[in-house]
């Protein structure tokens, strides 16, 4: 368990709740992006699956949070997608 991995996956874990707030209130995914939010789910995936296969310690709950927020940030951008597709329809 290194520090500098912990501090990584804190200072990320406090920036997801921002981005999933403003998801959620503003409707929209201006300036986000479905690839970028995949690629960082898929690190964090990796994350886990290193953790659980090669060197398990308590960080891996950090990763599997990050991961959850995530793809929490993933559906938010889905539905407000779908719904600005239903809007000029």
């Amino acid at each position: 368990m290194s520090i500098f991995e912990i501090m990584m996956l804190l200072c990320f874990g406090f920036a997801w709740p921002f981005s999933i707030y403003k998801s959620y209130k503003s409707g929209s995914n201006q300036g986000k992006s479905l690839i970028f939010l995949l690629i960082v789910f898929m690190g964090y995936v990796a994350g886990v699956l290193h953790k659980v296969l090669y060197n398990f310690d308590t960080v891996v709950y950090l990763y599997a949070l990050n991961g959850v927020l995530v793809g929490i940030d993933i559906l938010l951008f889905l539905r407000n997608h779908s719904r600005a597709n239903r809007k000029w329809a």
